[in-house]
């Protein structure tokens, strides 16, 4: 993660630090795995005290081990790097090319707060901020989804940009509904929601009932490939899906 780019300037490092690991173990909840330990390279200042007491929180709250790493001191923006590493709870381990026509989409939570949360601290107002600043990987859940899914991955660079790379990889269209999708997302901003990220929700397909199992919400159906990767109530969307690096 990038200062300025990732994280606010002048942003906590406690909450770097939570954000660092918390996001890597979101991408190990898509693949419904164990956490094993982390790996933390971290940039120097003057405030390290402060990062070494967000790392403890998020290490301690998910009872996971760090394993070593690397420290650094250099100009211009500071920047942060985490490896986690896993253990698959399921075989075979969820992927993102298995979706299949006839398929649902679920979502396995909210998307937009971290949107929120962003312009809260941006601009310094009271409005919740904790979705951006902390977010709560979906471990238990990824695990629990693991054995039925078909595809998964978590959002976190945009709903529609991620659901387009499930599709691409998976040769299907997703046809989300904005109308499932609304509920999930702030009020009066569904349109955006959909395209910011940094929500680490997790994004899966697999056959219908899942919604009456676990704590997800049908958002659309899985299609034989049409008009483009991602439909939008029968149409492509207009405009950038979401965040690109």
């Amino acid at each position: 993660m990038v200062e300025g780019v990732h994280v606010l300037e002048g942003q906590d490092p406690a909450d770097i630090a939570w954000k660092l690991v918390a996001v890597n173990l979101s991408d190990l909840a898509a693949k419904g795995a164990e956490p094993v330990g982390v790996l933390v390279s971290h940039m120097l200042g003057s405030d390290d005290h402060r990062f070494v007491a967000g790392l403890k929180d998020v290490l301690e709250t998910y009872d996971v081990p760090l394993l070593g790493g690397d420290t650094v001191r250099g100009d211009g923006a500071r920047s942060w790097g985490c490896t986690a590493i896993g253990r698959a709870s399921h075989t075979p381990v969820p992927a993102r090319d298995g979706a299949k026509p006839g398929d649902a989409i679920y979502l396995g939570g909210r998307i937009g707060f971290a949107m929120l949360g962003f312009e809260a601290l941006r601009d310094d107002t009271e409005n919740d901020d904790s979705a951006y600043r902390r977010p709560v990987p979906q471990l238990a859940l990824g695990r629990d989804l693991a054995p039925d899914v078909s595809a998964m991955m978590d959002v976190s660079d945009g709903l529609l940009l991620d659901a387009s790379r499930i599709a691409n990889a998976s040769g299907v269209t997703l046809a989300i509904e904005r109308n499932l999708v609304a509920p999930l997302a702030p009020e009066d901003r569904l349109e955006d929601a959909m395209r910011w990220g940094d929500d680490y929700v997790l994004l899966c397909t697999g056959p219908a009932g899942l919604d009456a199992q676990f704590p997800v919400t049908r958002i659309g159906e899985v299609t034989a490939m049409g008009a483009g990767p991602v439909m939008l109530d029968g149409e492509p969307p207009e405009g950038d899906l979401g965040y690109t690096h």
